[in-house]
């Protein structure tokens, strides 16, 4: 599946943009980048399971130590 190209936010290279795309001097979609779409979708879905599906198993002590190295790291990033 391709994306349709950026749109400028400038109005009058919008409006260039678009006369170029009805008179086809222009491709109205980027290139491809080369990855299976069904694939980009299969690993979103266990992308989104995943934090989830590893916190049920965790116990409260093992959430706590993670948040505790979590907290430091972000403290000692602000010094």
């Amino acid at each position: 599946m391709t994306k349709p190209l950026k749109r400028p936010r400038d109005p009058l290279a919008l409006a260039k943009l678009i006369g170029d795309i009805a008179t086809g001097q222009v491709d109205d979609r980027a290139p491809d980048d080369g990855k299976n779409p069904a694939a980009v979708e299969f690993a979103r879905k266990g992308g989104l399971k995943g934090g989830r599906a590893r916190a049920k198993k965790l116990t409260p002590a093992q959430r706590a130590e993670i948040a505790q190295i979590a907290a430091q790291a972000r403290w000692k990033r602000q010094r």
